[in-house]
């Protein structure tokens, strides 16, 4: 299934028969669509669907088996070029354990080219609020506050695409209202998003457009103003029956 996301101008996000192969199982296969500015395509379907895959490419860790991919114009895999403009949250954290929120952050940072590291890290911590513990060792934090040391990081950059694979693992309910505001805030200052996540409701309030993915393509895409959300769990599954 293709599908073309448009908000005028030229895409952040374009994806042309993507796929991606571990040895003769196709992750991918044949994947077509474009995401513009300020627009969120919601990701859901079973897992091993291809979800995590296909934003691992678009970040610049895989490279595409054949097809391709563009973000803000640039071929990826496309090297540290294209991943400056990436954020990847992640249910992993990936953090350095034994540094601080500040000094993850700070490292990202200055790794990304940032201007006044000092400024864009405190801005980044304290959207997430967790200036407070700021100095503390990554290891002495819970789940949830390495999840939003984690974020701060993806963000601190102003990336142009945000991918986010299960942001919300681990937040607790004040966590996840920052997340959600924060990505409200970059959606509408011109952010593409890509939110994958197996909570429906969850997707879909901050979607622009919603796709199911199964056996790594699309078997349906929905723009938010053909969504019903009190029905979409009922679409949901018939697009997996049906796919």
């Amino acid at each position: 299934m293709s599908s073309t996301i448009s908000s005028g101008g030229p895409p952040i996000v374009e994806v042309a028969e993507l796929t991606r192969a571990f040895g003769t199982r196709r992750a991918l296969a044949g994947v077509t669509f474009s995401l513009g500015r300020g627009e969120c395509l919601a990701l859901f379907g079973p897992n091993g669907a291809g979800k995590t895959t296909l934003l691992r490419v678009l970040a610049g860790l895989l490279r595409p088996s054949s097809g391709s991919a563009r973000v803000s114009g640039i071929q990826l895999p496309g090297g540290a070029l294209a991943r400056s403009r990436v954020g990847l949250i992640s249910h992993r954290t990936m953090l350095y354990e034994a540094l601080s929120p500040r000094e993850n952050v700070s490292f990202a940072a200055r790794l990304y080219g940032v201007r006044d590291v000092n400024a864009r890290v405190e801005d980044s911590l304290r959207r997430m609020s967790m200036l407070e513990r700021g100095d503390a060792p990554v290891r002495s934090l819970s789940r949830g506050m390495q999840q939003r040391v984690s974020i701060a990081r993806a963000m601190v950059h102003t990336p142009q695409l945000v991918l986010a694979d299960e942001p919300y693992s681990g937040l607790d309910d004040g966590g996840a209202r920052a997340l959600t505001s924060l990505l409200g805030e970059l959606r509408s200052a011109g952010t593409a998003i890509i939110v994958v996540t197996h909570n429906l409701a969850e997707g879909l309030s901050l979607a622009t457009h919603a796709a199911v993915m199964q056996r790594g393509r699309f078997v349906r895409y929905d723009p938010a103003d053909r969504i019903d959300a009190t029905a979409y769990s009922t679409t949901y599954r018939e697009a997996l029956a049906g796919g």
